[in-house]
């Protein structure tokens, strides 16, 4: 029974750590990136479009293209995503706060519409199907069944996981031992010390909030294709892209802890199901601890004040280099 919850657990928190760690990058250039969710559904259903069109296609289709396809065409919807952001609030220097939620609305509405679309095409009546792909993507290892409860809690899951802990720990190694990664901190501290110094702000922007949307888009292609079994329904991400953002401050903006975290907030998420006889209002609760234990740690990295549990001071503001 424990190790099926914290199994299932992982598989709630994977999408959030991919999202939180797209997140982190973005924001350690200084760009507070409220798209998020928009793009983690762009990256969902510009996946499964890729492969619903790849399986319609091939007479009979190649393990290696139906996982490689929905990658690409994930990996390119939100990183388009996340360049459209980047304009907006790099070059033109519009409102970040207000440019990101205009994404997220763009985002699922382009999902709803494309994958609404599809849906009408497939005449499956309200839900689209890529199971045969999404079966590429859920096979877990070999041995995994032979390993027990430590077996079906950390092996059994599809690459993507796998793939989400190591770019968090990449990530995390990339910020703080590179000379690359202590440039975008710098960036994200004060863009104009550091366009002084020669570094070079705008592309260190434009490069981290690209790369960091291409991360957060995997969370939604995970999602569709482990999580829900290559089943696309309209709204069917929920909240899980404002989870991912929570997740960044429960994190600390450390990639490496916002492994742990999304193993907590996963927990989170499904601990309502495993209570019986809870009112919808009880429910409602329950989705609601995330929000409340990152506001609990808002609250408390606040009143420590210390510097490396802060975000980046220049985060949400745009840099205007003749001000310098």
């Amino acid at each position: 029974m424990i190790s099926t919850i914290i199994s299932k657990a992982i598989i709630q928190g994977i999408p959030l750590l991919f999202g939180s760690t797209g997140e982190i990058i973005t924001e350690k250039s200084g760009n507070l990136n409220l798209g998020i969710p928009g793009i983690m559904y762009m990256g969902g259903s510009c996946g499964v479009i890729g492969a619903y069109l790849y399986e319609r296609a091939a007479e009979t289709p190649s393990p290696f293209w139906c996982i490689v396809i929905p990658l690409l065409a994930a990996l390119a919807g939100s990183t388009l995503a996340a360049l459209i952001y980047s304009f907006l609030t790099i070059t033109l220097r519009a409102n970040q706060n207000v440019t990101g939620l205009a994404l997220t609305t763009f985002g699922v509405g382009f999902g709803d519409f494309f994958g609404g679309s599809l849906t009408k095409l497939a005449g499956s009546g309200g839900n689209l199907s890529v199971k045969l792909t999404a079966d590429y993507f859920k096979t877990s290892l070999p041995f995994a069944g032979k390993c027990g409860a430590f077996g079906e809690i950390f092996l059994s899951h599809g690459f993507l996981a796998y793939v989400a802990v190591i770019i968090a720990l990449l990530s995390a190694w990339f910020l703080k031992k590179t000379r690359a990664g202590l440039h975008l901190r710098a960036v994200g501290e004060n863009p104009a010390t550091a366009d002084a110094a020669g570094i070079n702000v705008t592309k260190y922007k434009y490069l981290a909030t690209c790369i960091g949307g291409a991360i957060a888009g995997l969370g939604g292609l995970y999602f569709i294709m482990d999580y829900t079994g290559g089943s696309w329904t309209n709204g069917g991400f929920g909240d899980r892209g404002w989870l991912a953002i929570a997740l960044v401050i429960f994190a600390l903006w450390k990639p490496n802890l916002g492994i742990l975290g999304s193993f907590v907030f996963g927990g989170l998420y499904i601990a309502y199901s495993y209570i019986s006889g809870l009112s919808r209002s009880a429910v409602a609760i329950f989705n609601m601890l995330p929000y409340v234990v990152t506001i609990f740690v808002l609250i408390l990295t606040s009143m420590r004040n210390k510097k490396e549990n802060q975000p980046p001071k220049s985060l949400g503001l745009a840099y205007f280099r003749e001000e310098r």
